[in-house]
Formats: C-alpha cells, structure tokens, sequence
C-alpha cells in the first residue's frame, strides 16, 4: 500500500496521535498484570490485539516524511505486526503479543511523544 498523503483522512500528525493513544491504552491495559492473564481474561487479550491493530493501522498509512519525525520506530515490524495480528488471528502468539506490550510499547510511546512535541503546530492555531 503506498504511503501518500491522504485525502479528507487522518494526516500525519494526527496518525502519530492515534498511535500514542492507543499505545497509551496498551500500557494502561497491562498495568498491574501478569502474562498470565492474557490466557485467561479474553477481554484483556481482545483489548490488546486491538489497540496493537489499530497501532499498526495507522503506522501503515503515515508518510515517509511522517516517518522520518519517528526514525527510530521500526516502521515495517509495526505494520507486519498488524498483518499477522489481523490475517493470522487463529495463530496470534500470547506470548509475542505480551512481549510487545511490556518491551516495546513504552519505546514506542517515548518516541511518538518526542517527534508529536517536536511537530509544528497546525496551520490554524499559529499566530
């Protein structure tokens, strides 16, 4: 799918702002529990597969210059991860799916906040 800007959608900014949303989401869904629970609270494992869709969803769709304000997220494992979460959901790994919840999701929302505070603000709230 190529990367190019939309029209009438999300631009990119916005993008980067669903993803840190719900990465922000990933993290509060994991707080205070324990690999575990992903084999049996199905609402967690539901909760978690989505948010990480809706993470890889967006990722797809941002431009490379979009990227280029994040370069160190791992652009393509990110929206590989979608597609095997989405395509291969009768073989989605728990413990893959925990691992980047836990491991690479704070990265994530670390580098989505740097490149989102360094971002000029839209046209229609400048001076």
């Amino acid at each position: 799918m190529p990367r190019e800007a939309s029209k009438g959608g999300p631009n990119d900014r916005e993008r980067l702002r669903h993803m840190l949303d719900a990465a922000r989401d990933v993290r509060q869904y994991v707080s205070a529990r324990r690999r575990e629970d992903l084999d049996s609270d199905s609402m967690l494992r539901r909760a978690l597969v989505n948010a990480l869709q809706v993470i890889g969803e967006a990722a797809a769709r941002v431009t490379d210059e979009g990227r280029s304000r994040a370069s160190a997220l791992p652009w393509g494992q990110i929206v590989a991860a979608r597609n095997i979460l989405v395509h291969v959901y009768w073989g989605i790994d728990a413990d893959q799916v925990w691992n980047m919840a836990i491991k690479d999701i704070p990265v994530m929302i670390a580098a989505l906040e740097a490149a989102l505070a360094e971002w000029p603000p839209p046209e229609s709230s400048r001076g």
